[in-house]
């Protein structure tokens, strides 16, 4: 699968990458991106929801009324559930949602993800990006000469470089991340995918056993 390489204009160089068809050539699980995507938002949950039983809202313990003889109901002391203050029966208390998920499924998935947006030409490849300060609006300018229509990019480094990552951290609509960081949920959220030519050219170092699975 050929791609054009763009240059930070949106203009073609005259080069192209070869995208491995090993990986681009697959039938896209749709089922383990779902349970990948399902996965990353779980473990973003905090979980710290909490409510108090009866044995730690405050209030008397002293029993109500004498058991009998009221004419009423029985009744025990005013941390009873029944009663406003009281306790909460079965509330929810701290614990985490994350799951397992095999690496085999989110390589899959991955995977998936990438050849969904390869069939839908939506991923770019833009010559390597070089910036000797942290500059928001020139890497603003690069991210809209490549992104045409769509709204939300994610562009992709072959490794952590400190000044295109501050130049890209307070752009709403744009992610960066490093190739061995991208995830099912951040792909999957983009409308666009730009990797740097670097970038592009280890895609095809990507785990691929789970491809025949």
């Amino acid at each position: 699968m050929q791609v054009d390489v763009l240059n930070i204009t949106g203009g073609k160089t005259g080069r192209s990458i070869e995208l491995p068809e090993e990986i681009f050539s697959i039938e896209p699980n749709d089922h383990c991106i779902y349970l990948a995507v399902k996965q990353y938002l779980a473990a973003r949950r905090q979980g710290t929801h909490k409510t108090k039983t009866r044995a730690e809202v405050h209030g008397s313990s002293k029993k109500l009324h004498k058991q009998k003889g009221t004419g009423g109901s029985r009744k025990g002391n005013i941390r009873n559930p029944l009663y406003k203050g009281g306790g909460t029966v079965n509330g929810p208390l701290p614990h985490g949602y994350n799951f397992k998920l095999n690496r085999k499924v989110k390589d899959l998935a991955k995977i998936s993800a990438l050849v969904h947006k390869s069939r839908a030409n939506k991923i770019v490849i833009v010559e390597d990006l070089t910036m000797d300060t942290p500059k928001t609006s020139q890497f603003s300018a690069i991210i809209d000469a490549l992104r045409g229509d769509n709204r939300k990019t994610m562009v992709v480094l072959p490794d952590h470089n400190e000044n295109v990552y501050l130049s890209g951290r307070n752009l709403a609509d744009n992610k960066t991340v490093v190739l061995t960081d991208m995830n099912t949920y951040d792909l999957t959220n983009a409308n666009l995918v730009i990797f740097t030519e670097s970038a592009a050219k280890r895609i095809s170092e990507m785990e691929t056993e789970e491809v025949a699975a």
